[in-house]
């Protein structure tokens, strides 16, 4: 059991007991003010729980079997004005066989059997007058049915259009308050989108100035680095001439032996070229000892 009807079970309790003990009055404005606090909770609740097409939809479902009782209404009094008629017709075939038959006792002679047939007939013009009545009242009470069905059923129907207008009318309504309250962020989605994506941006913005400031305690020398890789900025300067200084050494190096080479390739390219003249000069020389 909730909390709400318990203390409600103590509070009724409270009042008989103190109406008991002739102190009902205080307990009474009490009770008042529990009682008007229920029906305002109760109040706000059903008026968040109802939706209006729901709601409408409902009054026209009653509205239809309404018209529907009413219908089968008159289709019962027309079943009993049509009962009525058939035992009007046969009553009135009896009056007339029994007519009929004083008619042929008398011509015969027997005026007892002719007085008996005219009494018989006489009862039965007695129920025909009262069956007539009876279902004079009938038609009667069916033709009044029959009016108010017809005018139910264009009040159903024009309440029909009215409630769809109406359920159209406030669903647009509700979709436009809802583009609204998206575009302008106090809808209840959207405002956890957008607390979602503050949370986002702070944790970023946070872990962004956390790796700043470590690379810039790594960078000063205030943290050691336990993979030896980072240095300070004093470390890295003296890297960096160092790196440069080697590197002029090395195109110095480089520039010593591409100078060297040259040289000795063009001492190399004159020794052949005089070793060359000297071999053609020897050849000249020579005599040649032509064949007779």
């Amino acid at each position: 059991m909730e909390a709400g009807p318990v203390l409600w079970v103590l509070l009724k309790t409270w009042e008989l007991e103190s109406v008991r003990r002739g102190r009902a009055k205080p307990m009474s404005g009490v009770m008042k003010r529990m009682g008007m606090i229920f029906r305002a909770k109760a109040n706000k609740a059903l008026d968040r729980a109802e939706d209006p097409r729901e709601t409408l939809d409902y009054s026209y479902q009653k509205q239809l079997e309404l018209l529907q009782k009413v219908r089968r209404g008159v289709a019962d009094v027309a079943t009993s004005r049509k009962r009525l008629e058939l035992q009007l017709n046969q009553l009135q075939t009896q009056s007339a066989k029994l007519e009929d038959q004083g008619r042929k006792a008398l011509a015969l002679g027997r005026e007892d059997l002719a007085r008996e047939a005219l009494s018989r007939r006489a009862a039965l013009q007695q129920q025909v007058t009262d069956l007539e009545t009876q279902h004079q009242t009938l038609s009667g009470e069916e033709e009044k049915l029959t009016l108010a069905a017809q005018r139910l059923q264009a009040k159903v129907d024009a309440f029909r259009t009215k409630k769809e207008t109406i359920k159209a009318t406030y669903t647009a309504a509700q979709a436009q308050t809802r583009i609204g309250e998206a575009f302008s962020g106090i809808s209840e989605e959207m405002g956890d989108v957008g607390l979602a994506i503050q949370r986002a941006e702070d944790k970023t913005a946070q872990l962004q100035a956390r790796a700043g400031a470590i690379d810039e305690l790594l960078a000063s020398g205030a943290l050691d680095d336990p993979t030896g890789m980072a240095k300070d900025d004093i470390q890295a300067e003296l890297d960096r001439l160092s790196g440069g200084t080697d590197v002029e050494l090395e195109l110095q190096r480089m520039k010593a032996e591409l100078a060297g080479g040259t040289t000795q390739q063009q001492a190399i390219e004159g020794g052949t070229a005089g070793n060359q003249g000297q071999q053609q000069s020897q050849q000249q020389d020579t005599p040649r000892f032509d064949k007779q």
